[in-house]
């Protein structure tokens, strides 16, 4: 009953996630949802401007510091190890819908796009981000970074190991594809608002300083063979010629999920 109770448990948690993931891409767009990061602004811009960055702050908090090894090592004496992951991704969750239902909006606007051709590719490239987190994850072992692999392997009665690591895809190009299409998400809109701006550029910054604190455990789990591929892989700007195969894959957090961490680590 124990085994069959945490694959249920994970599994929800995985399911759960896909449907925060949607609606976030709807939040953040601006459709099917009945808020969004561009909603008429309520109260003063300096309250919203307050609430917001204290809210992203929390995002960002939970996400990084759940992340860390030295936190893990302390979280699994009280949450069994194999629901650990399951555990993140609801919490990550929750702490996504929190910030989603409470973000103010700033509706001042920065910049309109009303060419339709450009307006149309920015949508584009908006679609493109959203396509891509979820591809970079299956790039890489998306069951185990949503936990779904540790919960099956103990409903089995086997006993975990980590997945070998590779250098799939994107990844031969570019260290922090998933970072990438976080960044597409976030910025490609045909109209920014002020609040909207906030959101990215917070987040963005977050990314670009969680990439580092990451690498620096992924370097310390895996020595010689991370650091040689941190000297012929760029972090974010892809290069056009494939790296050498090395043995191990790097790990990213997906943020609602994160993510992405089975590894030494996770942001």
């Amino acid at each position: 009953m124990k085994r069959w109770s945490f694959f249920v448990y994970g599994a929800g948690c995985h399911l759960l996630f896909f449907g925060v993931y949607a609606y976030m891409a709807g939040f953040i767009g601006g459709f099917l949802t009945p808020t969004s990061i561009d909603s008429a602004a309520a109260g003063s811009s300096a309250a919203a401007v307050a609430i917001d960055v204290l809210l992203l702050g929390l995002f960002a908090a939970q996400h990084s510091l759940m992340a860390r090894p030295a936190f893990k090592r302390v979280w699994t004496r009280v949450v069994p190890p194999p629901i650990e992951r399951s555990t993140y991704v609801l919490i990550s969750c929750l702490v996504t819908i929190f910030l989603m239902w409470q973000l103010r909006g700033i509706d001042t606007i920065v910049w309109d796009v009303r060419q339709p051709v450009l307006r149309a590719a920015v949508w584009a490239l908006f679609a493109a981000g959203w396509l891509l987190v979820p591809a970079v994850s299956l790039m890489i072992d998306h069951f185990h970074l949503f936990g779904t692999r540790q919960v099956w392997l103990y409903l089995r009665g086997q006993d975990y190991r980590p997945s070998p690591f590779r250098v799939p895809l994107l990844y031969s190009r570019v260290r922090h594809p998933l970072y990438i299409g976080w960044t597409m998400l976030f910025w490609a809109t045909p109209t920014l608002t002020v609040g909207h701006l906030l959101f990215a550029g917070v987040l963005t910054g977050y990314m670009a300083l969680a990439a580092h604190v990451e690498e620096r455990d992924l370097v310390d789990h895996f020595g010689p063979q991370y650091e040689d591929y941190r000297r012929r892989v760029p972090m974010f700007v892809p290069r056009l010629t494939v790296a050498g195969t090395v043995s191990h894959a790097p790990h990213e957090s997906v943020l609602v999920a994160a993510p992405v961490e089975s590894h030494a680590c996770d942001v």
